[in-house]
């Protein structure tokens, strides 16, 4: 589990806080002593964009679907 503050110092220290996330912590907020959120760091190693799922996807998604997943949908 990570650092616990709770939301008056999280108000109070947020950018002292980011920057220990930045160094890779996690963050527990919590209220009336229960945690209640986890701020943890972005995974900067999977960017998105366009061309990220190039190869993945084939044009047999431009088809129409079938009647029977209509009517599914349709319902």
């Amino acid at each position: 589990m990570g650092k616990v503050v709770n939301i008056h110092q999280a108000k109070t220290h947020l950018s002292k806080l980011l920057k220990e996330i930045e160094e890779g912590k996690e963050i527990i907020i919590a209220k009336s002593g229960k945690p209640i959120a986890k701020l943890v760091p972005l995974d900067h190693k999977s960017p998105r964009g366009p061309g990220i799922a190039k190869g993945e996807v084939g044009l047999e998604i431009l088809n129409p679907l079938p009647d029977s997943e209509l009517d599914a949908w349709n319902q």
